[in-house]
């Protein structure tokens, strides 16, 4: 993504800065820690707004006790908080990556079945509530998740070559695998074409490979670990770097005992070549995050993850002590020249230097069109759009429904009934996108993507004027829509299938 400093700090950091702070609160690694202490894996993944989509029983009975004992094991050694703390995202909000299936182990059936255990991201259209779902993939052939736009596991988005990313049995290989190597400017030569260095193209959002994101010094070794799990001892691969750019390198080593280095691939490949090429993926392309946000001084490691914290505790530095309040009380208003408080009471927030009697005569006049008390116009501004509205909306965003809740009952109390304006638009909003996240997860989408295709144009915008065009079948009509749209009365012979 392009990069538009604020204050010298890129955009891309500053997201992540807002992520770390609301994607995955405390109480969220709390309680998940606590379930994983006790040896439930399952109500982790409840903690941690993970629905599981398979039984251990049925898959028992269809591939194996082998391969449940496996699944069972990585079940135990998962890090649901863990595994949403480093899940790919998306600017400006960061939020989830949608759409995505990414495979985090893979199996063996017993008979011969290739299995993958992934997690899926809802589309963006059922993102409420920003919610995962753990999920075992069958191969091609698997239905399990027919309605997801994406059901096969995603090349450039995977997870089982970094186990350290979700295993918290392994999350102490995340210093030595997180780019962490290099100096925080890993710019490669423009000039040496020695093993090791590339001269990579420039790309026109502006990401370029001299920025400190971009965890160069470590893709040899990832490549490595990449074309192994691919059965390939060395070869070519590519490194995505646009959207319509890509690096095509090699991996290349004297032998086997030298550590491995990489150049740019000397022949030219046809383009159909390149997309074959194993792709290295996105969580080895580039530094992590965490690091970068330490090395910007824009997080301390007491707001990181515990074994993020942990595993990084060499950068971390001394947390800045925090700024000494400046004296005066946000609940005191200026009212009929007098300095008036506003607090809590009774599970409500009322004015407290007026006398019920009066505040009651003035919400009556105010009822029937007259001026309100500075006082009250006071209430209502903190009812309908209080200062902590974005923090409200950061962590609906991000799913966080009970803290957002917690943060407007300490403004406006427990017992306190919402008015009209943002802060109650911003709730019912998050509330009816959760319902469309029900019916995505039930199956029962009103309209599928695929429809609106043949509606207002494809997937490109470009709009079919002709009134009688079909969407093309592909993977992302449903199976009810395929089997309406392929199954009607033939013209010539008006027999039906």
């Amino acid at each position: 993504m392009a990069h538009h400093p604020a204050n010298g700090i890129p955009s891309r950091l500053l997201m992540w800065q807002r992520v770390r702070e609301y994607a995955v609160p405390p109480s969220m690694i709390e309680n998940a820690t606590a379930r994983l202490a006790a040896g439930d894996w399952a109500g982790a993944c409840a903690a941690a707004r993970v629905d599981v989509d398979f039984d251990l029983r049925a898959v028992r009975d269809r591939h194996g006790t082998e391969v449940v004992t496996r699944l069972r094991a990585d079940l135990c050694r998962l890090a649901p908080d863990l595994l949403r703390w480093h899940m790919p995202r998306i600017p400006p909000d960061g939020r989830l990556r949608p759409g995505l299936t990414i495979s985090l182990s893979r199996y063996l059936g017993s008979d011969g079945t290739p299995l993958q255990l992934v997690v899926r991201t809802p589309p963006l259209s059922a993102d409420a509530g920003q919610r995962m779902s753990l999920a075992l993939w069958e191969g091609s052939g698997d239905a399990t998740a027919a309605h997801h736009p994406h059901p096969h596991p995603h090349r450039r988005f995977r997870l089982d070559l970094h186990r350290h990313l979700w295993d918290w049995s392994r999350s102490g290989e995340l210093a030595r695998r997180c780019g962490a190597g290099g100096t925080p400017a890993m710019a490669p030569s423009a000039s040496s074409h020695a093993p090791g260095s590339v001269v990579l193209p420039y790309i026109p959002d502006g990401s370029t490979a001299g920025d400190a994101s971009w965890a160069v010094v470590s893709w040899a070794a990832e490549a490595e670990l990449l074309l192994r799990g691919e059965g390939r001892p060395r070869g070519a691969f590519t490194v995505r770097l646009g959207a319509r750019s890509r690096a095509v390198l090699e991996l290349v080593a004297p032998d086997d005992s030298h550590a491995p280095t990489f150049r740019p691939l000397r022949e030219t490949l046809p383009q159909q070549e390149v997309a074959a090429l194993p792709v290295l993926p996105e969580a080895a392309a580039r530094v992590l995050p965490d690091l970068e946000l330490l090395r910007a001084g824009l997080v301390t490691a007491d707001r990181l993850h515990p074994l993020v914290a942990r595993a990084l505790a060499e950068f971390a530095t001394a947390p800045a002590a925090d700024p000494v309040p400046e004296p005066g009380d946000p609940h005191r208003v200026e009212c009929r020249g007098e300095v008036h408080r506003i607090a809590l009471r009774n599970g409500v927030l009322t004015a407290t230097d007026h006398d019920p009697v009066e505040l009651r005569r003035e919400e009556l006049l105010v009822a029937l069109g007259g001026p309100a008390v500075p006082c009250l116009r006071a209430i209502d501004m903190v009812h309908s759009s209080p200062e902590a509205l974005p923090a409200v909306r950061e962590r609906l965003g991000h799913g966080d429904i009970a803290g957002a809740l917690a943060v407007v009952e300490g403004l406006l109390g427990p017992g306190a009934v919402l008015r009209d304006g943002p802060l109650r638009e911003a709730l019912e909003s998050a509330a009816t996108r959760r319902i469309d996240h029900g019916l995505f997860r039930a199956g029962l989408v009103a309209v599928h993507p695929a429809a609106a295709v043949g509606r207002d144009g494809d997937a490109s915008g470009v709009g079919h004027p002709e009134a009688g065009h079909r969407p093309r079948l592909d993977r992302r009509v449903p199976d009810a829509m395929r089997v309406k749209q392929s199954s009607r009365g033939r013209p010539r012979t008006g027999i039906h299938r």
